[in-house]
């Protein structure tokens, strides 16, 4: 296990798991854990034995709750402090590094979500590719409670779930939080389970991503997101590029040896 101060870093076969790891604030992110987590990320980029990662967070209460505003934030008039420069149009975004696909990482990310994950939480969840949740997790965005505008969090939201959710979810703040099982409705979330559960369903979602041609699941994920960012025709022009990348002989040949073998996976039912 790699040694951190915010963070955990454990490998179990091509799995990764990244777990947050300050409960004495509710995982909330500083200074240190942003740049552990974007080495971190950066790391794993080049670590071909990883083919999969998993984020989640110690304990049950609590995935992440954002900023840490105890340490790095008080007041907007500390902004020339935190981000270096009192000209509003230089304002550095806090989190701008903190997801996975910001770090230039193309390896599919599982978030296990045991708790409440709010604000900041989402620069992570927006750039994770299956969101697992515990029964009792909880969504949403107290920033326009505190009088904050919620700018970065709710954009990058839009790409997860429908705009109507999100202008309902940074418009109340604080007012009201949303469940696992309409986060799950509105297709944030994809599968609920037991908080006892959720280290185990996130396992095996991993192992089986993991279980499969690295490159091939690679170059899927590259083509969904840029049919995500792109829009459909963006996307169709870069295509033939990423599946020519993405083309692996040989797991396509041991693919076929498999399926003209018979040998066929007994799938779990969802």
């Amino acid at each position: 296990m790699s040694e951190f101060e915010t963070v955990r870093l454990e490998r179990d076969g091509h799995v990764a798991w990244l777990t947050l790891n300050r409960p004495e604030v509710h995982h909330a992110f500083n200074k240190v854990m942003q740049q552990e987590i974007r080495s971190i990320w950066r790391e794993l980029r080049v670590d071909d034995d990883v083919r999969v990662v998993v984020l989640t967070a110690s304990g049950h209460k609590a995935f992440c709750v954002g900023i840490d505003r105890n340490q790095e934030f008080t007041a907007l008039d500390d902004s020339a402090t935190l981000y270096g420069t009192s000209n509003n149009f230089m304002y550095d975004d806090p989190g701008d590094d903190l997801g996975p696909k910001a770090c230039d990482l193309w390896k599919p990310v599982v978030a296990a979500v045991n708790g409440m994950a709010c604000g900041g939480a989402f620069y992570l969840l927006a750039e994770a590719d299956v969101i697992i949740a515990s029964e009792g997790a909880t969504f949403f965005d107290p920033h326009v409670t505190y009088g904050m505008a919620a700018v970065y969090e709710p954009m990058k939201m839009l790409q997860r779930m429908p705009l109507g959710e999100v202008l309902r979810m940074s418009l109340l703040g604080a007012n009201e939080r949303m469940s696992a099982e309409t986060a799950r409705r509105i297709g944030l979330v994809s599968e609920i389970c037991p908080a006892d559960d959720l280290t185990a369903r996130a396992k095996w979602v991993a192992d089986a991503i993991a279980s499969q041609p690295p490159t091939a699941v690679q170059a899927t994920l590259r083509a969904i997101w840029a049919a995500n960012d792109l829009g459909r025709l963006g996307a169709l022009s870069v295509a033939p590029a990423i599946l020519s990348t993405g083309f692996d002989r040989v797991g396509m040949e041991s693919g076929g040896r498999a399926f003209a073998d018979g040998v066929r996976i007994e799938p779990r039912l969802r």
